[in-house]
């Protein structure tokens, strides 16, 4: 064990030392552009914009004014010329050549920290695995019918593939660009994490959330005469949200896969079923989620915020306070989970049991692990005598300005947030992928259907290599594009530190969770942008950056449209390529 003082472990920018201290742990790493935990002096402020910092050991020992015990297996070293990462870079300490390389490298690349040619290779297997894959798939082999059929297949489950990655590409920011914005989380991190629980969301709870895809946009029977042009209107709306959600990813905004998947569909039937082949109240549900979810996110993520500030920044002590929140946020969260999305029983008091026990026990093992990585910070701030002076307050009532807690309190709460906000995430991918994997599979299984032989309009089943493949899409396109909306969402709107960063999921993923309970068809992407949003307005309108609000409100009004317009142009252009089947 190693003692650290600010005194006598100070931030500084040394171009001579070999080495950058790089904490694995993220209840103290320091990051870029937030709160500096050890308070540098202003001669070394310069070296404390870089994420990695470099640390000196003078050689006078003054009196300790914070002492912090660390385990040096939580340590790593890592050379200055190799030290970056998606969330912290060596900036000023690195060679001019080292960055020189860095910024020649391919985007993916440079945002995971490895070789253009790992990330050429993982690109090509997942461009083979795309192609090839189908070719092995019940849907495409089991159906029967001749060649033709085959190919049609293939192609249909390419288009939902295209979907699936763009979904990948621009939703999956949802539930981790937040994590990524605050530090909880390295952006390599929470790929790998997304891309096991979004592929697991999809795979296990994809069929729940499908039956409006498939029956509450398009009335099926004003097609029943053509089946064939549906099944080409089904794939040109595949293949126009997915183009418009390619474009959205490449500039970084956040916009809803549901809105552009609805807006195609809404696009194809009304050119070529009529004014009767929508059902309008549908979309007027959908259109009214534009202004409600980002809204709802925004008041709740803003009271949340608040009340971390004024439970948790004004106690005496912060660090404990917040180690005595954390338990009751996760008890609220996982009973309402619990209650809403996994009743066991449909009888009110069984399933209310089975809520408040799950609810129980994710609180006490949450707080045991809390007390067990942060329980020597937590003992030893105790024994300190409360200050005598309180912080500064602007008294108006609950919305008061507080100053926010220093030193080792400002660890011990970031430190236990940033655990909340790694939970909070972990759940919200989950659900994502169960979520808007019906996105792309709803519309791919009734084209599928429609072309093995079934009825429009009949009910479809879900095969489970679908669900499979269309997970396999959401986690290539995250791992291919989906660093571009996560840095949006996660620095570009406000900075975020652990605190923001929970307040925004927790607050997001609440209001989804109701909504849903309620049958409210809202927007996770709208809701997650107005929490961080809310967020940023708790701080104060300075804190948000209009620019990308405007861009992203701005992308928002126009993918309805956009995709229904491109819906219509890849129709047409189907029916002329395949003018023996349409």
């Amino acid at each position: 064990m190693i003692s650290l003082s600010s005194p006598n472990f100070t931030p500084t920018k040394h171009n001579n030392n070999p080495f950058f201290l790089r904490n694995s742990n993220p209840r103290i790493r320091v990051i870029q552009n937030y709160y500096n935990i050890f308070s540098p002096s202003p001669s070394d402020s310069s070296s404390s914009s870089s994420g990695l910092v470099n640390y000196r050991s003078p050689s006078h020992s003054p009196s300790l004014s914070l002492s912090l015990s660390l385990s040096l297996r939580r340590l790593q070293f890592v050379p200055s010329a190799t030290a970056s990462s998606s969330l912290a870079e060596a900036g000023d300490d690195r060679r001019p050549d080292a960055a020189a390389a860095t910024a020649e490298l391919p985007e993916m690349a440079r945002a995971f920290g490895v070789s253009s040619r790992t990330a050429f290779a993982v690109c090509a297997a997942i461009a083979f695995a795309a192609l090839a894959l189908p070719l092995a798939m019940p849907s495409v082999t089991g159906g029967g019918g001749g060649l033709k059929t085959r190919a049609l297949a293939h192609a249909t489950l390419l288009s939902g593939f295209y979907m699936a990655w763009n979904i990948g590409a621009n939703d999956v920011a949802n539930a981790m660009g937040t994590s990524v914005g605050s530090g909880a989380l390295t952006l390599r991190q929470a790929v790998l994490t997304a891309a096991v629980l979004e592929f697991a969301g999809a795979f296990l709870m994809g069929t729940h959330v499908t039956s409006t895809m498939q029956k509450g946009i398009l009335v099926a029977s004003v097609f029943r005469a053509n089946d064939s042009l549906l099944f080409a209107g089904l794939l040109s709306s595949l293949a126009a949200a997915g183009t418009w959600l390619q474009v959205a990813s490449f500039y970084g905004w956040p916009v809803s896969t549901t809105h552009c998947i609805v807006g195609a569909m809404v696009g194809f039937g009304l050119v070529y079923g009529g004014v009767g082949a929508v059902f309008w109240s549908s979309l007027a549900r959908v259109t009214s989620s534009w202004v409600i979810s980002p809204l709802m996110g925004a008041a709740v993520s803003f009271l949340v915020y608040k009340c971390i500030r004024r439970f948790v920044y004004s106690a005496p002590n912060p660090g404990q306070a917040a180690a005595a929140a954390a338990p009751i946020a996760v008890f609220l969260g996982v009973t309402g989970i619990s209650f809403s999305a996994f009743p066991l029983s449909k009888i009110f008091p069984i399933a209310l049991a089975q809520a408040l026990a799950c609810g129980t026990a994710g609180a006490v093992i949450v707080s045991r692990v809390i007390h067990k990585q942060l329980g020597h910070l937590l003992s030893t701030e105790a024994e300190k005598p409360a200050p005598t002076e309180k912080p500064h307050v602007q008294s108006i009532g609950f919305l008061s300005n507080i100053a926010g807690p220093t030193g080792a309190q400002l660890e011990i709460v970031y430190g236990v947030f940033g655990y909340m906000q790694v939970l909070s995430a972990c759940f919200m991918s989950f659900t994502h992928g169960g979520n808007d994997v019906s996105n792309a599979i709803g519309p791919l299984a009734a084209a599928l259907s429609i072309l093995h032989g079934g009825a429009s309009g009949a009910e479809i089943v879900i095969p489970t290599d679908v669900l499979a493949w269309g997970g396999f899409g959401i986690v290539a396109g995250l791992m291919m594009w989906g660093y571009r909306v996560i840095s949006t969402i996660g620095r570009k709107i406000t900075e975020l530190t652990p605190t923001r960063g929970f307040a925004a999921e927790f607050a997001a993923a609440s209001v989804v969770l109701v909504a849903s309970k309620l049958g409210l068809p809202i927007s996770a992407t709208h809701t997650l942008v107005g929490a961080v949003m809310g967020v940023g307005f708790a701080r104060g309108l300075n804190s948000v950056r209009a620019e990308t609000v405007r861009e992203i409100v701005a992308s928002w009004v126009v993918t309805i449209p956009v995709g229904a317009l491109l819906s219509v142009i890849y129709t047409w252009i189907l029916t002329k390529i395949l003018p023996s089947f349409v």
